[in-house]
């Protein structure tokens, strides 16, 4: 059973760990969100989702003032927290 993700639990893990604004890693963390529900899933129901595409897809929203590389530490971090919830996984 699958216990649902405590969202400022998340984002002050995330703040912690890149010393980004947690305003801002919500908004990276709501445009992450939706890039992931347009994804479409293969035939075994997965969503394969390229980070290089992801990270393109964040910086390209208007509102994201950040750079590339504190995006991309949002998400890493992001995904440490997910995986030490066991929430989550890579997939090789």
């Amino acid at each position: 059973m699958n216990q649902p993700i405590n969202e400022r639990e998340m984002i002050a893990y995330i703040a912690g760990k890149t010393k980004a604004d947690p305003q801002a890693i919500t908004l990276i963390l709501k445009h992450e969100q939706t890039f992931i529900n347009s994804a479409k899933a293969n035939a075994k129901g997965d969503v394969d989702i390229d980070s290089d595409d992801l990270v393109d897809y964040v910086l390209s929203r208007r509102d994201v003032k950040l750079d590339e590389l504190t995006v991309e530490r949002i998400l890493d971090a992001e995904m440490d927290y997910l995986m030490d919830k066991g929430l989550a996984g890579y997939v090789d």
